[in-house]
């Protein structure tokens, strides 16, 4: 399998700095400072890119064991929204929640709902984020 590798620079303090983060495909780079990181200033975070891995490796990982099973997904949206805040006095991601809908032919509701779950526990990106306190789970199936 593949090794991927990012980078980002730093220049300043946490305050007045800023950075750039950049993908290794070369297809993203883009600034963040401390307001788009804990504020609502413009630019991106490490929160922002960690949410669309998530997101990504989320939906990936659901159509492919739905496929495995015979399922054909037609499509897998996922969103995830991911919260970092002050907890004991140090910046924690604390909670991340993936509101998935899914267009799935021929699959119960309940079926959607164990794969959909299944999917949350084995991604790739789920477990590296093992240590976020709570991941959230909501998943529709679209018929």
């Amino acid at each position: 399998m593949p090794i991927r590798k990012s980078e980002a620079v730093w220049e300043g303090n946490l305050v007045k700095g800023n950075g750039t983060m950049k993908l290794g495909s070369g297809l993203f780079e883009g600034p963040f400072t401390h307001a788009s990181r804990f504020l609502e200033g413009e630019g991106t975070n490490p929160e922002e890119l960690i949410g669309a891995a998530h997101a990504g490796c989320y939906s990936m990982y659901l159509s492919a064991i739905l496929a495995a099973d015979d399922f054909t997904p037609e499509r897998v949206h996922t969103t995830a929204t991911v919260y970092i805040d002050s907890i004991d006095g140090a910046p924690t991601i604390h909670k991340i929640e993936l509101e998935c809908t899914a267009e799935v032919a021929g699959i119960s509701e309940d079926s959607f709902t164990a794969y959909a779950k299944r999917a949350k526990a084995e991604c790739p990106v789920s477990k590296a984020l093992a240590a976020v306190d709570s991941v959230e789970l909501s998943a529709v199936l679209v018929s």
